[in-house]
């Protein structure tokens, strides 16, 4: 009998044992971040004449929230720009209006107005109600999308091509045709946080990943170049077949169709012109490299383009993630520069043509592949992509060293964020990026301060654990939608340390850094040094003395709330010494040799601390005073 009862006594043990890891598990995976999916099927035909074009649009669209859907959204972006939308408005009535857009959009005629007009919808092959808003398609659905379901959404629409005013469009400054960026009903994302139908005034993006399959039917003497892999090469010739093989071109009333697929993308752009050149290098890991450019414009730049950023991606790739894709394509168009999924627009006739394909092709890492909500967390794509094109920028220049990073605040993103801070116009990165009081203080914050975030996240943790925690970040979090915590967690992780406080301090308020050299004083054979905590926000504490021997020391305190201390960052001898409480504006450091034997003591000679005010970061012996 007893035997028996050990028996069934294990088995319960066994069974509950089972559940216990059955609702483990269950509960890890309802904690990850699920992602919805939305595969597009399109089929556009392009009037090259009105500058329109009908579309049929199919999309298989997955819940895979634990969510019931009543109704989903679009957006229609070409539909800011008509007089009197919220982005014609926005840029008539905020203080610094942008000035590509300014009043343009009232001044725009019938023939030069964009529009997506919806002709039918359907769920599941079952009409539905909708009504449109400014930007935004509303969608009543009669019957609930269930977590998990797939159900299919069939639309045909009309739409037509604004003039150029701002990322998308017609006829820009340079003479491209078509500029076709936001040119689809495209789904509003859903997420944890729910729908994101945000109406567009000209700002960021967000979307649903998922794969394209997309055919363009345009007159057969226009060339197309943009997101996806094109499918059929060999009815389209203009370079994109190999060499040695056959183009037969299937041209039907005038016009060939193009057929592209793009796999795990968030978006679809493209761009059209009869008088484009198309230029293509196969890097030696395989990815082909596609650019598109007039004839006779910046010539030499485009000439040397495809080498310089095959250097580009081969260093992003091993300090940044590897680049998913087998393409990435570099195009002349739209009204600046500007990131789109495996490809990009720019104007093609600057100088700077390198320096902006360097940055938006990092726009394919934080933008495309890691897909942060963009519109509400600009500055983890804008300021990330800004301090990674600075040091490929620096890599390209030769001048890489190791502490590579140590004059970002030094170059305009860095100087960008101090101005701001100074101003009085800062409002915090957390922000909504429509919500900006001022266009140059979103891209102070965006791309400034949050270029700040990266190189001043080195000095905190340093810059090997750093660099670490980027690969780590990209890893982690590609085709996911990180947010701001879930961004801090990984670099809490690699550095193990904990850091609730810097996004605390630097991403959801204003308050900034300022330390200073209060005092300097002789004390028998040693020195007393009084640091002053002049700013508002808390800092780790680099202090470098300086002898007059030549020889160097660094006295580091960690803040209390770290939990820890970042490891020596040079051969230096450094003295570690108690942490800093946050709310103590003054901390003495002694260092054990006489004030004669010192030519200077400097706060973060490093300078990537954003202190934004240097004067009072360094005594020069001259300054000695003495105890009596």
């Amino acid at each position: 009998m007893k035997k028996l009862k050990a028996q069934l006594l294990a088995l319960v043990m066994i069974t509950c044992t089972i559940a216990v890891n059955a609702q483990q598990k269950a509960t890890r995976q309802a904690n990850e971040r699920w992602q919805q999916e939305a595969n597009y099927t399109m089929e556009i035909d392009m009037d090259v004449e009105t500058n329109r074009y009908q579309g049929k649009q199919t999309i298989e669209y997955t819940n895979n929230s634990p969510d019931e859907l009543n109704q989903v959204f679009y957006h229609l972006y070409f539909n800011a720009f008509q007089p009197g939308s919220m982005m014609d408005v926005r840029s008539r009535t905020i203080a610094d209006p942008d000035g590509r857009v300014r009043d343009r959009i009232s001044k725009l005629s019938p023939e030069e107005i964009g529009y997506q007009k919806i002709k039918s919808l359907k769920l599941n092959g079952k009409k539905v109600d909708y009504v449109v808003e400014g930007t935004i398609l509303e969608v009543q659905l009669n019957k609930p999308i269930t977590s998990g379901e797939t159900v299919t959404l069939e639309m045909e629409f009309e739409a037509q091509v604004p003039l150029q005013i701002r990322r998308t469009g017609r006829d820009n400054a340079e003479g491209i045709r078509y500029s076709m960026s936001q040119w689809y009903p495209k789904l509003s994302e859903y997420d944890y946080q729910g729908w994101h139908a945000n109406p567009y005034i000209g700002r960021e993006f967000y979307g649903v990943w998922g794969n394209f399959d997309v055919k363009i039917s345009i007159d057969k003497d226009y060339l197309i170049g943009g997101t996806g892999y094109l499918q059929n090469p060999l009815e389209i010739g203009h370079g994109y077949e190999d060499e040695g093989q056959t183009v037969k071109q299937k041209v039907k009333k005038g016009k060939l169709t193009w057929h592209f697929k793009a796999p795990g993308v968030h978006d679809f752009m493209w761009a059209a012109d009869p008088d484009y050149i198309h230029d293509k290098l196969k890097m030696a890991n395989g990815t082909t490299l596609h650019f598109f450019h007039q004839e006779g414009q910046n010539v030499e730049n485009w000439k040397n383009l495809p080498a310089i950023t095959e250097r580009a991606m081969t260093y992003a790739n091993k300090h940044f993630g590897q680049y998913p894709y087998n393409q990435f394509t570099v195009i002349q168009g739209g009204d600046g520069g500007m990131e789109y999924p495996m490809s990009t627009l720019i104007t093609g006739n600057r100088g700077s043509l390198v320096g902006v394909t360097v940055h938006e092709m990092m726009h394919d890492w934080y933008h495309g592949v890691l897909g942060s909500n963009e519109s509400l967390h600009p500055w983890m794509d804008e300021g990330f992509t800004s301090y990674a094109s600075a040091r490929i920028s620096r890599h390209l220049r030769g001048n890489e060293r190791n502490n590579e990073e140590l004059e970002t605040l030094g170059l305009p993103a860095g100087q960008g964020y101090i101005r701001l801070a100074k101003s009085g116009s800062e409002e915090a990165m957390s922000t909504h990026s429509d919500h900006f009081d001022l266009n140059r203080a979103y891209s102070a914050s965006a791309y400034g301060k949050g270029s700040v975030w990266m190189s001043q996240m080195g000095y905190v943790m340093g810059e090997e654990a750093r660099d670490k925690a980027l690969l780590e970040y990209f890893e982690t979090w590609k085709f996911k939608h990180p947010n701001p915590n879930d961004l801090i967690r990984v670099f809490e992780k690699v550095s193990n340390l904990e850091l609730d406080w810097y996004n605390e301090y630097f991403v959801f308020g204003t308050k900034q850094v300022d330390y200073g050299i209060q005092n300097v004083l002789k004390e028998d054979n040693k020195t007393k040094v009084t640091l002053q905590k002049v700013g508002k926000m808390p800092m780790p504490m680099d202090m470098v003395v300086t002898y007059k021997d030549g020889t160097q020391e660094v006295h580091y305190a960690a803040l209390r709330m770290m939990r820890g201390e970042k490891k020596a960052e040079t051969n230096d001898k450094r003295i570690v010494h108690p942490d800093w409480p946050w709310t103590n504006p003054t901390y003495e450091i002694t260092i054990n040799r006489p004030i004669e034997d010192i030519a200077s003591i400097e706060i973060d000679p490093s300078k990537r601390m954003a202190d934004v005010n240097r004067e009072n970061n360094k005594w020069a012996a001259e300054t000695i005073e003495t105890n009596k």
